[in-house]
């Protein structure tokens, strides 16, 4: 028997097929690069049909992006859990904090995945959509806490600047010489960004 928290047999096949698909579009983009990787050849290498690929990502870049869409879901789980009563900004921060600290493990071709995305302008554009319904999820999750309008300027202009500072933080990190600690980027961005919503 399982649990609402503990995914059935049918979820887990399908949770496995598509990280095996994301898996695949991300070896062969760093192969090959972004632009010469085709659905096809995806299915080809996750060994699935090109129907299958179509059951679960729409795009070659919807399925390399799907490691950003898992680490900013991440996010906002770890941003789910803090204490009812903490105030936003501080959530945010320490959902954050928590969340970078364990990112490496967590996934360790984000970094190749991001490198990616600045290099090719298609990806870049699917990942602003990716971003744009993920912050409307946050958004969501930070009017829950507040007890404000999803749709309020607050809270949209708060969980613009959070995720924005990350992207800013992530981009000035990429730029840096190896060994430069990422979590102090971000949290200087945090920082910086938060002074209008502490």
């Amino acid at each position: 028997m399982t649990t609402a928290a503990e995914p059935g047999l049918r979820e887990r096949k399908k949770a496995a097929t598509r990280q095996s698909l994301h898996a695949a579009a991300m070896r062969l983009a760093i192969e090959h690069g972004p632009d010469r990787v085709t659905v096809e050849a995806i299915a080809d290498e996750a060994g699935v049909s090109r129907r299958t690929f179509s059951n679960y990502f729409s795009s070659k870049e919807e399925a390399l992006l799907y490691g950003d869409y898992q680490r900013i879901h991440l996010l906002i789980e770890q941003v789910r859990a803090r204490p009812a009563g903490e105030p936003t900004w501080a959530a945010l921060t320490a959902a954050a904090e928590q969340f970078y600290l364990k990112l490496g493990e967590l996934d360790p071709q984000w970094v190749a995945q991001s490198r990616l995305v600045r290099a090719q302008p298609s990806l870049v554009g699917a990942q602003v959509q990716t971003f744009a319904a993920l912050e409307r999820e946050l958004s969501a999750e930070i009017a829950a806490r507040t007890g404000a309008d999803a749709s309020g300027v607050r809270v949209k202009m708060t969980s613009a600047a959070f995720l924005a500072s990350l992207r800013v933080a992530l981009h000035i990190w990429l730029d840096k010489p190896p060994g430069t600690n990422l979590w102090d980027l971000v949290s200087e961005a945090l920082a910086e960004a938060g002074q209008g919503f502490a």
